[in-house]
This record gives structure tokens, C-alpha cells and sequence, in this order.
């Protein structure tokens, strides 16, 4: 039966004994390790070289990277200091870093007989201003003799000079399939600097000028220009068509100077673009913000699955916010009854069919023949369809949701309930988070969902535990004290939970009262293991959400933490990943029990000091709950941050007592799921609440060593109780083809899905092995997928040394190397403090697709030149004129300019040290502006500055799920400009880590082998 069985209980009666063990199949990210070279810091290299494409009729884009370049140098940027972090509203505390300065490199490593190539390094005396960067312009040439060829990658930028090597001999006969090849330029002199300016005799498709990229003109030929992708003839003979075009990359034959234009790197500067492939095949599909596939092309066999080296799976986000106007269908099927497949449970869809004259359905899933009952019954048409399909969304939209009548609940739906465990310990008090979050609860009470049926409720704790009769008959609550922590029990059990509406007026005065109640308190303690046992008493009935504010590591009772962390020699042996897993397992098993009677835990954990994010993070883990981690809060700094978070929190619709499963075609099956949630069986996943800013990943395998379908469908189920207080099930349903060919796999790939499901399993691989161990496999996994990807073509094609991928795929060597570089994977002791790396850890698993992305490579955006300029038209459309997204290296910022990093959790805003004083006085107090640590940005009394906290509105605007606090940071300002911004360059060389050019050679080095 399936996972929605009326007859099944949605509450589980017992957990497996052990519901954490890990998944049966391996763990799918290798820990082969792979050898990274050290590399200098802040190393931004850029070198315009020539540019060469061939003619293409799929969408794949390659590089070309003849020969390994190893930078040898020493990390010249650690960002954080080996003990504790500063607090976020003052500088943090690490040795000075001088502002952009260029670093030398050691001579590179080359195989024995070769010449090395030259160095890389950059003795700038000037910016060289970005280009914006797009896909290479698919042009073409002729062979006639005044058509300006490619260069081919022997010319290319990144080839050391090798006087043995020759051209190829001119071509005689039938053209193979491959791009010609050129002359040779003449010999180029070495430009001081490394600047190699482009051959003036080669014509490059992108134009000089900043900012701009034109195509190349096309070749006369005598039959005009060629529209589209076709390439035009070469010499009368058949033309040469390759699947991919190519890009070469290097330095000029003859040069002393080798360097590569990171301008022409591929970046995702438009953000996620989902692939086109699965709405456009089949139209009927659910919307991809509800359910991603890494790939739509669903492999065939076996031995095409083991040759896909990437994840095979799905990211679904059931409750994804719709734009207005798209609200999902709601369907209501009253006395017929839901309408599902007899055999495997399948909800009725738009890809069933009817026969019989329209008296039996088939299953897209399983193909059974159903009946169609009375009340159902529909004739169809000429064409087969059914004459009210109009009438019916439930076959003609992917997503859709049905009301579940009596027979889906094994209770009444509960009402939503919000219980608060806080911690009231010596440092909430003063940090001044016991008042922001009072002040928030306060505001909320009128937008909590489902009134008037909403329960509240509220536990404080230091070194005893305050329970609260909140009866409506009251006029002020009751605090009740229990100080023995070993024997928990719940005074008046009755009155600590009440109905919001009935008990408003004793809410509102205990929250009125709470900041000045324990205003005086000096206790350290926090006996939070035996509070939390409280709260799972009196919410045990119910279920809920719990919300729990934590100042303090636990100290008192069961449950209680040591300070871990800071012993350096665990780091980098096989003892280091403990310190990012639970040290007591009194958490996982609360956690189970919260399951079980469907509570939900968010974290809100706040301090200047270790609390083992590890331990309590498990808590909103396995609950289907979420981390939210302020490093030394402090109100004056974070208090707009809390307020909107917490206030989003309270107030998104939210589904309660829910169970998802995913169900699959015949000869498909799921085998591993990865986010914040229990599973209760094989594939039922428990989820006390879900909202829109969760999103689970799973993969699947075939069952069968060849599929015979042409199609596989999917559909994602969510059981859960509405806010109202309707039983409801949401249905998402979509199709994909089966293919026997790996080149149709990676056309049709999804990199965000990809991603996605890749960061899950770093992060989860990172809780079993060393954090180098983690960023080698998902090297390998790359190098792994470029390989078969070549070996689709280099034969057949003879791509030399060029690197080749597919268009789909251009960006998933750097949003590989952003992965590397993330908070939760980045370094070893000084790169990331071990609370911020386990929140970090947390917060990625429940990502959907398009935060992640952002969280991985963020906008950066120039400012200044918007600010500065008179409105012509609509303030929206000119700041998306103006303001493009930028590449994230240390080059894009122009010391005259104002810059917004936004990565959805924080904005940085970049002061160049060459701004105009006007521009700097009409943002920023005047007195102020010698130490931005201090200084906090609102709006003034003048155009510059409501301009200016517009943009940021809009941007936070644009997803709402966290609020980006905003730190100010002036060019130069260290450690500040490193803490904040420099680190997260990502394609910078930063702390030792390698630069995208250097990640690309690399993985370009071993593909090759």
C-alpha cells in the first residue's frame, strides 16, 4: 500500500532501532584523495588571449589547456585566527593583510622532456576593468584566404613554449571532423607584467571594450552569411561540424609570459538557468521550483548508469512559493473519493489514459487498469481524451492538491501550536536577544497561522526551569519553578499550553514583562538537556513547532556539553570529523521522540563562545527543523536580522504532521534521501512541518539491467494538515524520457540539481572523513564526468588537448570549486570557527536549488555609477540596467567604486579607498568613517542614501527566506576587507586554495590521464 494508505497511521508507533544508521548503499562521493597544489594568495590573473570557436550544432563549450601549471607557493591569507572568532560588529582580530598586492609563484611542475611553462604570476600596475562574460559566440570560418581562422590550443594561453612542436600538415582530401588549423602568428615579445595583448592578424569575438562582448563577423563566402547553427562550406566539401565548440586559452608561441584571460571562464553572472528540457518535452510536467532531475534523460541500462559519474537523482521543494496568479489547484473530491491506482498507490494525473469508452484508467507508474467509478465517469472523445478535462486540473496540471477525506487521519488535525524554550542565562540578557526576540514574539501573535485555533505556549531556563500558567482566567502568568534536574515533571500540565486567542492578554503581558524579569539574572549555567525534556512533555500530545533560544552552552543535567574543538592535532587524522558529529546521543534520541509525536525543532543559537552547533543542530536535523546561528549577537548590531528571520518563521504557512513520498516508474527506485528530515520506512519520509524554504534531495537506481519504457514518471506525495485545519495531499508529478545514449544524458543535465544533491553529500561525507578527503571526491567526481564526456568524442573528433564539456555542465567546474571553498567545507582549524562550520552544514542541507546556487557563487554588484546617475525611467528597470552581476575576483573592484556582495545571508558593502568625499559624506557619518566596524548603514536625508537602502530593499526583497545583514568594509581595511570579502572571492587563490584557473587546469590535467 502506499505511503498516503488510509488504514496506515500517519504517526508512527515505533522507531527502527537505530533510525540514524546510514544509508545501505555506499556513500556516493569517493575519498580517493587528489593532490592540490598550495597556491598563493590573492593571485588574480588576467591575460587576454585569443579565442578560437568552431562550428557547433549542440550546445557544449570546451577550454583548452595543453600543459599542467602547479603554483608552489606558501597560503598567504588566513582569514581567521586559530582560537575564537571576533565578535561580527568589531574587527576581527588576525594579522594585518596588505590591500591587493600580487604575489610571486615557484617554478610549476612539468613532465620530464617538456619545457615549463611560464609563470603565471602578475606584477600589475594597473586594474584591468572585467568584461562580462557569456557563452563563446558560436562562429565560424572559411577556408578562404580572407577569413581569419582560429587559433588552435598550441597558440593557446596556457601552452608552454615548445619549439619541437609543429603544425599539422595542410589538409588534402575529405576534411576530418575537427576544427582547421591555423599558421602560426608570428612570435609575440614579452609584455611587462605578463599582459600578452592579442595578435593583431587574429580576430577575437570579443570586442576590447569594457563590459561588452560582440559576435564575430561572419566570413565572406559566396553564398552570404549563415543563420543559426549551421556552418557555412570550406572549400567546396562537406562541412565540418563538431558537438561542441571550442575555446583556446594561453600564451602566444615565442612568449616569456604565460597567462590565461579569466574573463573568457565561464560564470553563472544570470544566476540559475533551469534546463528547458524538462517542461519542453513534456509540457505536462510540474514546475521545476517543486522538483528538479539532475538529468531528464533517464539512462537506459545498467552500464550507462556506472559511465554517468555524477549523481543520478531528484531535488524536490513540495511547498515552493508560486508567483501570484499561479496559486496550486485545490481538488476536492468529496463522496467519490480520492482517485488512485489499486495496485501502487498512484494519484490520478495527467499522464493516465483512459479507455473503455472511459470506464478504466491505466497507471503511468505501474500500468494497471483501474476502474473508474461511477461519480468519476466521463466519455471521451474522438481523440481518446475525456470531454470535461477542462473541468478536471488533477489531469491536466502537474501539481495539484486534494482534500483527504476521514479515512487519511489516524486524529483530528492538530492545530497549529508554537511552543518557546528560552534560555535566560547572564549572557541572553546582556547580549539584549531576550528583548529583540520578546518584542518579535509580541508583533507576530496577530499573523500566526490558524487562528483562532493557534496554541502557545513557553518554558524559560538557566540553572533551574520556569514553566508558565498562562490560563485565560489570569491576569498575569504564573511562574512556576522546578530546580530538580534529574526527576523532570510538569506542573499543571493543563495551563502551560493555551489557545492564543482565549489567553491573548496574559501572552502579551508575559512577553511585555520577560527582558525585565530576568534583566538582573547573573546565572552562567544553562541546564537545557532537562528544559528540553520538559518542552517534549508538555508537547507531546499535540505535536508542534519548538522554537528554542540558546545562549549558553549546556551545562547542568542530562545532556550536558564540554567545550570541544579546540585541539588542534585532531585536525587532519581520522579523528577529525567527531567534532562535527553529536558528542552525546541524548540528542539524536530526543530528536527521534520529537518525530514520533510530530514536534519540529528550529535552533536559534546565539553566542560569543562555543555551544557545540554539532551537538544541538541534530535536534532540528532528524525533525525536519531548521539552524539558525548568530555568532556573537548583539542587539544593536543583529537585531533586524532576528526580528525578520524569527517573524518569517512565525508567520510562512506551514504544514504540519506531514509524510512525503516519492514514487517512481517501473524498473526506478529511490535508494538514498539526504536533508532534514526522519525516515520511517524505506521510503516514507517523516516531517513534523515543512514550509517553502525546504527542500529534500534523494537519488535513484535501476532495478532492472535494461529498461523497456520510453518514459519513467515521478510523482512526489505530501501528506500534511493545513494550518486550517483540512487534511490535505499535494501532488507533483512530471515525466522524463528513458535514452540508451550518455551524450543525450549530459544534454539534457541539470547543473543546480546536480549541485545541489553534490553539496548534500560533501557535507554529509564530511561527518565521516577528513575535510580534504571531502574536497578531493568531489574533484574526483568532476574529473570523473569530463572524462566519459571526452571520451564521447576525442576520438572521433581528435580534440587533442583541448578540455571539452557539455554547454549544460559549463558551470559545474566552478560551482565545484565554490563548494571547496564553502563555509562548511573550506580549510582545516583557522579557516572556519566549528560552530559557524556546523551551522553552515545545516543550513545547506535544506536549501532549494536557487539559494544554494547563491549561497555558492553570489552576486557581486557595482553600485557607485547608479547612485551617482539622474533616473531616466522606473528605478527597477534602471538599477538592472546599470547594475550587472560581476566576476568574484579581486579585479572586478575599482578602488572609485561602491560594491554590494550579496550571497542571500549577508550583504557586504565595499568602500574603494578613491570614492569621491561627496559620495562617502551623504552614506556614512563623516566622523564615522574611520572605523566601519562601528558603523551601521541607514537611510539619510538625501537622494544618494535612499537610492542606496533601496537597492538593498530590493535585493532582500527578492527572497525573503533570510535577512542579509550588512557589513560595511572599506578597501584596505584589514583584517576587516579579508574577513568579510576577500575570502569569498571565490575565484581568487585565497588561504592556499586554488584560483578557478588553477582548479581547471587541475581538473583538466586529469581528465587527460
Amino acid at each position: 500500500m502506499g505511503t498516503e494508505n488510509p488504514n496506515r497511521a500517519n504517526t508512527s508507533q515505533g522507531l527502527s532501532a537505530n533510525p540514524f544508521a546510514p544509508p545501505r548503499n555506499n556513500m556516493p562521493i569517493s575519498s580517493n584523495p587528489v593532490v592540490q597544489s598550495e597556491a598563493p594568495a590573492f593571485r588574480p590573473t588576467s591575460v587576454p588571449a585569443s579565442l578560437s570557436t568552431v562550428p557547433s550544432t549542440s550546445s557544449t563549450t570546451p577550454f583548452s589547456f595543453p600543459g599542467p601549471t602547479v603554483g608552489t607557493g606558501a597560503p598567504g591569507f588566513r582569514p581567521m585566527p586559530p582560537g575564537r572568532p571576533p565578535p561580527s560588529y568589531g574587527p576581527p582580530t588576525t594579522t594585518p593583510i596588505p590591500p591587493f598586492q600580487s604575489s610571486n609563484i615557484g617554478q610549476p611542475m612539468v613532465p620530464p622532456g617538456q619545457h615549463p611553462p611560464m609563470s603565471t604570476s602578475l606584477n600589475r600596475q594597473h586594474q584591468i576593468p572585467p568584461v562580462q562574460m557569456g557563452s563563446p559566440p558560436q562562429s565560424f570560418y572559411s577556408g578562404s584566404s580572407n577569413s581569419n581562422p582560429p587559433m588552435s590550443f598550441q597558440d593557446s594561453a596556457y601552452s608552454a613554449s615548445r619549439p619541437n612542436m609543429h603544425q599539422p600538415a595542410p589538409l588534402t582530401g575529405p576534411p576530418y571532423p575537427g576544427p582547421l588549423r591555423p599558421p602560426p602568428p608570428p612570435p609575440q615579445v614579452s609584455y611587462k607584467g605578463g599582459y600578452v595583448p592579442p595578435q593583431p592578424t587574429i580576430s577575437t569575438p570579443f570586442s576590447s571594450h569594457q563590459g561588452s562582448y560582440n559576435q564575430a563577423p561572419p566570413a565572406a563566402t559566396s553564398s552570404g552569411p549563415y543563420v543559426g547553427n549551421s556552418a557555412p562550406p570550406t572549400g567546396g566539401m562537406p562541412s565540418l561540424v563538431e558537438d561542441f565548440s571550442s575555446l583556446s586559452l594561453g600564451s602566444a608561441p615565442g612568449s616569456f609570459d604565460s597567462g590565461l584571460d579569466t574573463k573568457l571562464l565561464p560564470r553563472p553572472l544570470d544566476g540559475d538557468v533551469e534546463p528547458s528540457s524538462f517542461a519542453g518535452m513534456h509540457p505536462m510536467n510540474c514546475d521545476s521550483r517543486y522538483l528538479r532531475l539532475t538529468t531528464s534523460a533517464i539512462p537506459n541500462s545498467q552500464s550507462l548508469v556506472s559511465r554517468w559519474q555524477l549523481p543520478l537523482g531528484a531535488v524536490v521543494c513540495p511547498l515552493a512559493e508560486t508567483p501570484d496568479g499561479e496559486e496550486v489547484p485545490i481538488v476536492n473530491f468529496a463522496t467519490t473519493g480520492i482517485v488512485r491506482c489499486r495496485r501502487c498507490r498512484t494519484y490520478v494525473n495527467p499522464y493516465v489514459t483512459f479507455t473503455d469508452g472511459g470506464r478504466k484508467w491505466r497507471c503511468n507508474i505501474c500500468a494497471m487498469l483501474n476502474d473508474v467509478q461511477n461519480d468519476y465517469f466521463a466519455s471521451l472523445d474522438a481523440t481518446g481524451r475525456r470531454v470535461d478535462l477542462g473541468q478536471r486540473p488533477e489531469l491536466t496540471k502537474g501539481s495539484v492538491e486534494f482534500v483527504a477525506p476521514a479515512e487519511y487521519m489516524v486524529r483530528p488535525p492538530m492545530p497549529p501550536l508554537y511552543f518557546f524554550l528560552i534560555d535566560v542565562s547572564i549572557s541572553a540578557v546582556k547580549s539584549g536577544m531576550l528583548e529583540v526576540m520578546a518584542q518579535t514574539i509580541k508583533s507576530c501573535l496577530d499573523r500566526l497561522p490558524g487562528s483562532p485555533r493557534t496554541q502557545i505556549g513557553f518554558i524559560t531556563f538557566d540553572s533551574t526551569i520556569h514553566f508558565y500558567n498562562m490560563k485565560s482566567s489570569l491576569t498575569q502568568p504564573q511562574m512556576m519553578v522546578v530546580s530538580d534536574l534529574d526527576d523532570i515533571f510538569v506542573p499543571l500540565p493543563d495551563d502551560l499550553l493555551v489557545n492564543l486567542s482565549e489567553s491573548r492578554a496574559v501572552v502579551e503581558a508575559f512577553l511585555d514583562s520577560l527582558p525585565s524579569m530576568f534583566q538582573d539574572n547573573v546565572n552562567v549555567e544553562s541546564a537545557f538537556g532537562p528544559a528540553l525534556k520538559a518542552a517534549y512533555m508538555v508537547m507531546s500530545q499535540l505535536g508542534g513547532k519548538l522554537l528554542i533560544f540558546q545562549s549558553t552552552l549546556p551545562s547542568l543535567g542530562v545532556g550536558r556539553l564540554r567545550l570541544r574543538g579546540d585541539d588542534l592535532r585532531v585536525y587532519g587524522t581520522d579523528k577529525e570529523h567527531a567534532l562535527r558529529i553529536p558528542e552525546d546521543p541524548f540528542y539524536k534520541q530526543m530528536a527521534a521522540d520529537f518525530t514520533k509525536f510530530q514536534v519540529a525543532v528550529n535552533i536559534y543559537a546565539f553566542s560569543d563562545k562555543y555551544t557545540d552547533i554539532a551537538s544541538l543542530g541534530t535536534l532540528a536535523k532528524y525533525t525536519g527543523g531548521q539552524v539558525y546561528y548568530y555568532a556573537s549577537f548583539h542587539s544593536v548590531i543583529h537585531k533586524d536580522k532576528l526580528r525578520h528571520e524569527l517573524a518569517r518563521d512565525l508567520t510562512r504557512e506551514t504544514a504540519w504532521e506531514a509524510v512525503m513520498r516519492i514514487r517512481c516508474g517501473k524498473g526506478v527506485r529511490f535508494t538514498s534521501y539526504h536533508g532534514n528530515f526522519m525516515l520511517r520506512s524505506t521510503d516514507l519520509i517523516a516531517l513534523p512541518a515543512v514550509d517553502c524554504d525546504k527542500a529534500y534531495a534523494m537519488q535513484f537506481a535501476l532495478e532492472e539491467t535494461l529498461l523497456t519504457t520510453q518514459i519513467v514518471y515521478f510523482q512526489v506525495a505530501l501528506l500534511y494538515t493545513a494550518s486550517c485545519g483540512e487534511r490535505r495531499i499535494r501532488v507533483h508529478t512530471a515525466a522524463a524520457s528513458v535514452v540508451p545514449d550518455l551524450g543525450e544524458m549530459y544534454r539534457q543535465a541539470d547543473t543546480g540539481a546536480i549541485v545541489s544533491l553534490l553539496a548534500r553529500l560533501a557535507i554529509e561525507k564530511s561527518l565521516s572523513y577528513k575535510l580534504e578527503e571531502t574536497r578531493s571526491a568531489i574533484q574526483l567526481r568532476i574529473v570523473k564526468s569530463l572524462k566519459e564526456y571526452r571520451k564521447l568524442y576525442a576520438v572521433q573528433h581528435r580534440v587533442g588537448s583541448r578540455m571539452i564539456y557539455p554547454e549544460t555542465l559549463k558551470y559545474l567546474p566552478l560551482y565545484g570549486l565554490s563548494l571547496t571553498k564553502s563555509t562548511a567545507l573550506r580549510g582545516g582549524y583557522a579557516d572556519s570557527q566549528l560552530d559557524e562550520r556546523c551551522a553552515a552544514g545545516f543550513t545547506m542541507m535544506a536549501l532549494p536549488v536557487k539559494k544554494m546556487l547563491k549561497l555558492l557563487y553570489p552576486s557581486l554588484l557595482r553600485v557607485d555609477e547608479y547612485l551617482m546617475k539622474t533616473p531616466t525611467v522606473s528605478v527597477a528597470d534602471e538599477f538592472s540596467k546599470v547594475c550587472k552581476r560581476l566576476p568574484l575576483v579581486a579585479e572586478s573592484l575599482d578602488s572609485r567604486g561602491i560594491y554590494i556582495f550579496d550571497d542571500g545571508l549577508r550583504f557586504v558593502v565595499w568602500f574603494g579607498r578613491m570614492i569621491s568625499p561627496d559620495l562617502a559624506r551623504n552614506l556614512v557619518d563623516e566622523d564615522s568613517s574611520t572605523d566601519f566596524s562601528r558603523v551601521s548603514l541607514t537611510e539619510r536625508d538625501n537622494e544618494i542614501s535612499r537610492k542606496l537602502m533601496g537597492i538593498l530593499r530590493t535585493l532582500r526583497e527578492a527572497d525573503a527566506s533570510y535577512y542579509q545583514l550588512c557589513h560595511l568594509v572599506r578597501q584596505g581595511e584589514q583584517p576587516r576587507e579579508g574577513f568579510f570579502l576577500l575570502i569569498n572571492l571565490i575565484e581568487d587563490q585565497v588561504g592556499g586554495m586554488n584560483g578557478y584557473a588553477d582548479w581547471l587546469l587541475q581538473i583538466h590535467r586529469q581528465v587527460q590521464q
